[in-house]
């Protein structure tokens, strides 16, 4: 395939399969590009290839067969670069072909860990990008000339765009796609895909965001504690009188214990506490709100917008569990 003629108007896309690559990531290019037709004519071809055509390990222990190597980067007009397990030491090859993509000006974009090999290539020096959340401190670490986005769904920087972790890498090839063809092809994509034309808010990787790692448990009771007694109006005093010690002391090992201060924690839980009643439940928002401590629909609308970029509504729409969500 790579070097063969391919019919007007048809582009071409890449995707490099990186050892021990996902083979969720892998999937998601070659879904939602081969699902546009222009006038009745596909409007891709996508081709997947490694550094060693053949068996390529995957992170989920089987093998795939890729039968292309490298030499497809040169026919392609767009470079995906899948991601992998490994953050570390990518293929030499895998980077001169990035390298050489970047000099024809070809577009490139990976999806989810695969921003580190483009960083390790030297593509993301001083631009914006992104990543897995999981995984973006220790990009940040790495490749500190790195513009990395906190939050974000991807990233386009000129010809360069990066992914968070997996299915923002849908979101990334909608957006290709919408570059390419225009909203409405895009849209239609989306259906045929089940997905969401464009998530709103494209601000958020909707995960829990993880607290610091505790380092002591000596305020692991009063935690439990306030844990069971989210709706009720706690503070300070009052975790300081469970634990039997000052609010000073409270505030200082507290913090040395979990890496935020008492009361960043507590509004941590009732945030997350909120989202699992919005996912799991038919409460009415005031009622959410009381039950996870926020107080009144108001607060919760600021603090859960603040930390996932959705209203209330937004978010249990994206992530209502039940088989018919409440009307609010």
């Amino acid at each position: 395939m790579p070097g063969e003629s391919r019919p007007p108007g048809v582009r071409r896309v890449a995707v490099i399969a990186a050892p021990p690559v996902s083979m969720f990531n892998l999937a998601i290019p070659e879904m939602l590009f081969g699902k546009v037709e222009i006038d009745g004519r596909p409007g891709y071809e996508t081709v997947i290839c490694a550094p060693d055509p053949g068996p390529v390990t995957t992170t989920g222990g089987l093998d795939l067969v890729v039968p292309h190597g490298l030499d497809a980067v040169a026919a392609a007009d767009t470079v995906v670069l899948a991601g992998s397990g490994s953050s570390t030491d990518t293929d030499p090859r895998i980077l001169d072909a990035l390298r050489g993509a970047a000099a024809d000006g070809k577009r490139i974009a990976s999806i989810c860990t695969g921003a580190f090999a483009l960083a390790e290539a030297g593509l993301l020096d001083g631009r914006a990008a992104t990543t897995y959340w999981a995984y973006r401190q220790r990009l940040a670490e790495r490749h500190p000339s790195v513009d990395l986005q906190d939050d974000v769904l991807f990233v386009q920087d000129g010809p360069v765009l990066t992914s968070s972790g997996y299915a923002a890498g849908i979101d990334l090839c909608l957006h290709v796609i919408r570059t390419d063809h225009g909203a409405a092809v895009a849209n239609t994509v989306a259906r045929l895909a089940l997905v969401a034309p464009v998530r709103p808010g494209g601000q958020t990787q909707f995960t829990q965001t993880p607290l610091p790692p505790e380092r002591g448990a000596s305020f692991a009771h009063t935690r439990a504690w306030a844990m069971a007694h989210l709706d009720e109006p706690l503070g300070l005093a009052d975790l300081a009188r469970h634990a039997g010690v000052s609010v000073r002391t409270l505030s200082r090992r507290f913090h040395a214990e979990t890496g935020v201060s008492p009361l960043q924690w507590l509004l941590h839980q009732r945030v997350e506490r909120a989202k699992e009643l919005l996912e799991t439940t038919p409460l009415a928002m005031d009622q959410v709100a009381r039950a996870s401590g926020l107080g009144t629909a108001d607060s919760l609308r600021g603090h859960l917008t603040r930390r996932t970029g959705l209203t209330p509504s937004a978010y249990r729409a994206s992530f209502n569990r039940l088989t018919a969500a409440a009307t609010v």
